[in-house]
């Protein structure tokens, strides 16, 4: 079989799985089962004559030979489905980009940003979605998004360790507080040492970092509840559920009952907002997107 014979389906399949990460996920999101999914890979892969995905434990990773087959797929799949549209009388991608963003960015920068670029780019469509940092990395790798709004932690590393190497760029740089029920007793106060967090109860997302709990703790903590949403966390702590760290950008979103503190005598912690993409990719109309998002996070920064 010569690789020109690979069918669109197949390289639609091979996208999914890149983005995705596991042949499983990639199934679920297309609406196939996962042999199918198996058998198109297993296609592209006879027809490249090498192995294009190694198989992990915890999904699978481009080989060399897949990165080269995924940048050169997104490309053929982006005309056809701009084809697909101009036929039907929508507009091309020439004035479409794709945005995908980290919770917590919807809260006030994405909304900022949008309706700067109204104003300034009106004929723009911008279309977005939400995604976990891990998962739109991919999705920039797969080209199925064009920029990526992405949160970092300490210690602050590349956003993956593949080539070429992702456009990273610093929008906002962040303290990270503590969100307690305002009457809490550590609420009597405007900032709490470090050593006043041990013992207390925690809310915390559900992955293995415990996204919420401040960070280098001397105990285990005591996780009393676990949200994925972040405005979820802040509606438990005004209830009285526990307490849990806030990034200064989502200050200005606080439920009523809700008061945030400064940790002192421990690390600083920081949280940034990284704008990313592929290297040669921002050009118009993505470069008026990414001067939208800079914007908005300057003003997100003086208030």
């Amino acid at each position: 079989m010569d690789f020109s014979d690979v069918s669109l389906v197949a390289l639609r399949v091979f996208r999914e799985v890149a983005e995705r990460g596991t042949f499983t996920a990639a199934a679920n999101a297309l609406g196939y089962t996962q042999s199918a999914v198996s058998r198109q890979i297993a296609s592209i892969e006879r027809a490249a004559q090498t192995q294009l995905l190694e198989r992990r434990r915890d999904g699978v990773r481009l080989t060399a030979a897949g990165q080269l087959v995924l940048r050169n797929a997104a490309g053929v799949l982006d005309q056809i489905d701009a084809t697909a549209r101009e036929l039907s009388g929508l507009p091309v991608d020439g004035g479409t980009v794709r945005l995908g963003w980290f919770p917590g960015a919807g809260a006030m920068l994405l909304p900022l940003a949008i309706t700067a670029l109204r104003r300034s780019h009106p004929g723009i469509n911008l279309v977005t979605r939400e995604g976990t940092t891990p998962s739109l990395v991919r999705s920039l790798r797969a080209g199925s998004i064009d920029l990526a709004l992405l949160a970092a932690a300490p210690p602050f590393r590349p956003p993956d360790s593949e080539t070429p190497a992702l456009k990273v760029e610093i929008l906002a740089e962040r303290p990270l507080r503590i969100a307690v029920p305002a009457n809490h007793p550590l609420a009597a106060a405007d900032s709490v040492d470090v050593a006043d967090l041990r013992g207390q109860r925690w809310i915390a997302g559900p992955s293995a970092d415990q996204m919420g709990v401040w960070p280098g703790l001397d105990e285990r903590p005591e996780i009393a509840h676990t949200a994925r949403d972040w405005l979820a966390k802040l509606h438990l702590v005004a209830a009285g559920a526990g307490i849990t760290t806030i990034s200064t950008s989502h200050e200005h979103t606080l439920p009523p009952g809700v008061q945030v503190l400064t940790v002192h005598n421990g690390p600083q912690e920081l949280r940034r907002i990284l704008l990313a993409h592929l290297p040669g990719t921002l050009a118009d109309p993505t470069t008026a997107v990414a001067n939208a998002l800079r914007t908005a996070a300057q003003e997100t920064t003086q208030r």
